[in-house]
């Protein structure tokens, strides 16, 4: 990720730094059990605890002579502690301390996401509130189709966040799993309940039956789950988007004070904000598909995924989590056009009342297939620029025989279209604890 989009609490999490001294947390969290079970030497967790700081040149120095980065962090906390280190990594292989140390980290990062996607939450529900009863096209195939309001538009979009959230939950909960079981996961050289032990004091869960490593297929289902959830707010950075078009101009995203909008064009308001997060969420559904592929390994591991989730670790994280915070912001400044929104239920001529004539002529006693050629036909024909819809349906021969003007004149009420909004608004979903 480019650091400018990333949090400095995000790059703190994946910055080699954190990453070293989690891998030192989880070695001395072996080792302090080894010495509880009378395998290691009492006391030399905390030797080397007060004898190593962590020096991310000094292993990477290392690591471009042994080749391997496990390695050279081992022989750095040698290089300062000295005998104390005798035990260090007893029965361990390197995946055990990488894979519990990426846990650690995605645990760590799904917090950060899930805060901001809970903002966005509370940010999309107060708009709603604010909009309850406000009149808007609704529109399908980007065509209007009958009235809504625009905040039951905006609590839709918040119901697809809290599917996210839900989603994003269930999966760090299930990626919350390390391992501390050798070489080939049979704990040959280790102990079930010790591991249960560590993890548990590092706030995971032991893989029930591990191979080398922990399986991917926990991996792919969070990046499946931030794929998703950058789709969802994808979805609704492109409606705004939509809404905030020239012709529509409905919503506007915030625009600066001394913001400039194009280098060549002084007028241009561009929803480049919006932008943003479906860029970001295309990042996300494409870091999804490597983490898909990283669940196919060679028999008890190969490192295939290693290198893919050096980059999608801490860029997915990040690309959500900006992409969240973006669109809060959006939402949270967001220009509503009521006055817009009011002209534009007006200017398909009222055909968005059709299904209400449809049913009143069904209620008439007409079977469904005529009433809906009736009404097409006075429709189209005011589509075409032959009279007002009302007008058409007025003075239509067949029709006036079902239903009498005043009648008709009900099918056009819009608080017709708005009567279950306060039950629609009691059913809106909790996030999950």
């Amino acid at each position: 990720m480019i650091d400018r989009y990333t949090t400095v609490r995000m790059r703190n999490i994946w910055s080699m730094k954190n990453r070293w001294n989690l891998f030192l947390d989880v070695e001395l969290a072996y080792l302090e059990a080894l010495e509880e079970d009378k395998i290691a030497t009492p006391g030399q967790a905390k030797k080397i605890k007060d004898l190593v700081t962590i020096d991310p040149d000094r292993i990477a120095a290392l690591e471009q002579t042994l080749r391997h980065d496990v390695i050279a962090f081992l022989t750095h906390v040698e290089e300062q502690a000295g005998e104390a280190t005798r035990f260090l990594h007893y029965g361990l292989t390197s995946s055990d301390v990488l894979d519990t140390v990426f846990a650690l980290q995605l645990k760590q990062a799904t917090a950060y996401i899930l805060e901001e996607m809970s903002n966005l939450t509370d940010a999309l529900d107060e708009l709603a509130q604010r909009h309850k009863k406000t009149p808007i096209a609704g529109r399908t195939h980007g065509m209007h189709a009958e009235a809504t309001s625009f905040g039951l538009v905006v609590l839709s979009w918040r119901e697809s966040v809290i599917r996210s959230h839900n989603r994003l939950i269930a999966a760090a909960n299930d990626i919350a799993t390390g391992k501390l079981s050798g070489a080939v996961g049979n704990l040959a050289f280790g102990d079930p309940q010790r591991e249960r032990r560590v993890l548990e004091r590092l706030g995971l869960r032991p893989e029930p039956v591990a191979s080398q490593i922990v399986a991917r297929d926990r991996h792919a289902a969070l990046f499946v789950s931030m794929a998703m959830a950058g789709s969802v707010l994808d979805n609704i950075a492109t409606n705004i988007r939509h809404l905030q078009r020239t012709e529509v101009g409905e919503v506007y995203e915030p625009f600066g004070s001394g913001q400039r909008g194009s280098s060549a064009m002084p007028h241009k308001k561009n929803p480049v904000l919006c932008e943003n997060v479906t860029g970001q969420a295309r990042l996300l559904r494409s870091y999804a598909l490597a983490a898909l592929e990283n669940v196919p390994l060679w028999h008890e591991r190969d490192i295939s995924h290693s290198s893919v989730e050096r980059v999608i670790g801490p860029d997915a994280t990040s690309a959500l989590e900006f992409a969240c915070k973006r669109l809060c912001g959006v939402i949270k400044g967001l220009t509503v056009n009521e006055d817009a929104m009011a002209k534009n239920l007006e200017h398909s001529g009222g055909i968005i009342h059709s299904e209400g004539v449809l049913l009143a002529l069904v209620r008439s006693g007409m079977r469904r297939q005529d009433a809906y050629a009736l009404v097409q036909r006075c429709a189209l024909k005011a589509m075409s620029g032959e009279g007002s819809f009302i007008e058409n349906l007025k003075s239509d021969a067949d029709i006036k025989l079902r239903l009498s003007d005043e009648e008709i004149d009900q099918c056009f009420s819009i608080k017709e279209h708005l009567r279950w909004t306060d039950d629609l608004y009691a059913r809106r979903s909790k996030i999950t604890a």
